[in-house]
């Protein structure tokens, strides 16, 4: 058994790895991503501000030196195995990337004999000192601080060479309808490198908000986790024993009218009951309240008080994310039983002397819930569960609602962040729940 969970453990990582990486990709050409967002952004801007440029110069309001610092900072001027390997941690970020050309121009500031066409001047970004840069052909010779000829790589700055071929691909990746791509000349890209990706447990920060990934989804957790346990407990603490009522009540008045109700509830939308519930009990009849999980002064009350704000604003929400799931659980409980009670064992442990209840309680219903413990494991997806459509409903900030408005804004590093997360305890759940099938159903060997 050891052996067949560690085989499923090491099996965690790879498929963690296929997951994020087919994500990464589709989230990499799907249109509206970032980049897109700001280029709108800035043409808004630029038509409230009366400002008209030729589309030759700027896309969107935006100068080629903007376009190309957001296409540096979202990664979109790497190939996309380069980026995934940056979001990762395994692949150095460029940053505080500064750049000069060799144009010719500027001999008055080279100066001292030096060949402009050769030599290229890099104010360093956030730091203000001047790099010569000369180059052979297409080989940096040298990069050295304009004062005191220090070489930059004693302080960790790394330059590369960028050919006029270069810049004219990234301009037709930009613009790839233009008919026409511009001509420039060669430069200096001088840089720092640094390993900041999920291994390092930085998952970036929200193109929308600017927060840190893991603040917004740590934030989320608790609500999640609290409706997660609540629907868990209630869930298991009736659908348990109703399936086993149904099963010794086989065809009985009350089998029938609890599968009219259980299914009932099934078919009817969380979301969608929650509207209606809002509607009626809440800005009709005044019983609950509307919108959010607690009181605008829930600061302000003791703890009964706030014991009783919460429960107060839990009841709707907690209806509808239960509604649903008593129909599979109740059913599949007594569907196992009343197998269970039917088979051969059962009735030779009856023929012996065994009473009706050990026979049911002390045979058949033990085995009754081994495919109930296949599920099992995935409790751990608590923490991360949720239901984006019913924390819509009632302005619930859930883990949920946070993945929706990630889809929904382009947000790639939120959108990033709680896949890892979620696809990481689903993997987890799912051999926590082999672990329990093992432990309670002796047929199973692992071997």
């Amino acid at each position: 058994m050891k052996s067949y969970f560690l085989r499923r453990l090491l099996l965690i990582p790879p498929t963690l790895l296929g997951i994020t990486l087919l994500v990464f990709t589709i989230t990499r050409f799907v249109p509206g991503g970032p980049m897109d967002r700001m280029l709108q952004e800035a043409a808004r801007g630029g038509e409230q501000g009366g400002k008209r440029a030729s589309s030759s110069q700027t896309q969107g309001g935006l100068s080629e030196e903007q376009l190309e610092e957001l296409e540096e900072q979202f990664g979109l001027n790497k190939p996309v195995l380069a980026a995934y390997g940056q979001w990762l941690g395994i692949v150095p970020r460029e940053t505080r990337i500064s750049k000069g050309e060799f144009s010719g121009r500027g001999d008055e500031t080279i100066g001292g004999g030096i060949d402009p066409e050769n030599t290229a001047e890099v104010v360093l970004r956030g730091d203000g000192r001047v790099v010569r840069v000369k180059r052979q052909g297409e080989t940096v010779v040298s990069a050295l601080f304009a004062e005191g000829g220090k070489p930059i790589a004693a302080e960790g700055w790394k330059v590369r060479y960028e050919t006029g071929a270069d810049r004219q691909e990234r301009f037709k990746r930009r613009n790839p309808e233009s008919p026409a791509v511009p001509e420039y000349p060669p430069r200096a890209v001088i840089y720092q490198t640094r390993f900041s990706g999920l291994l390092q447990g930085d998952l970036g920060r929200s193109t929308v908000y600017n927060d840190p990934v893991h603040e917004m989804i740590f934030s989320r957790m608790p609500v999640a986790a609290y409706f997660g346990l609540l629907t868990a407990i209630i869930t298991y603490a009736v659908c348990l024993p109703l399936g086993v009522l149904k099963a010794l009540k086989h065809r009985t008045f009350i089998d029938s009218s609890t599968s009219v109700l259980i299914f009932l509830g099934y078919s009817i939308p969380g979301f969608a009951l929650g509207a209606i519930l809002l509607v009626h009990l809440g800005a009709r009849m005044n019983l609950f309240p509307l919108f959010g999980l607690t009181s605008p002064d829930f600061d302000q009350l003791d703890t009964v008080g706030k014991i009783k704000d919460l429960a107060h604003h839990t009841v709707l929400p907690l209806i509808c994310y239960i509604v649903g799931s008593f129909a599979m659980l109740t059913m599949m409980t007594k569907n196992n039983l009343m197998d269970n009670l039917a088979a051969d064992y059962v009735r030779t442990a009856m023929a012996k002397g065994a009473g009706f209840r050990k026979a049911v309680f002390g045979h058949a219903f033990r085995n009754s819930m081994i495919p109930i413990a296949t599920s099992l494991g995935d409790l751990v997806t608590i923490f991360i569960g949720g239901s984006m459509l019913i924390e819509t409903v009632f302005d619930i900030q859930g883990f949920g609602l946070l993945q929706y408005q990630s889809v929904i804004a382009r947000d790639v590093p939120v959108i990033m962040g709680t896949l890892t997360i979620a696809a990481l305890l689903m993997l987890i759940g799912h051999v926590i729940s082999d672990f329990i099938v093992a432990m309670v159903d002796p047929r199973i060997k692992f071997e």
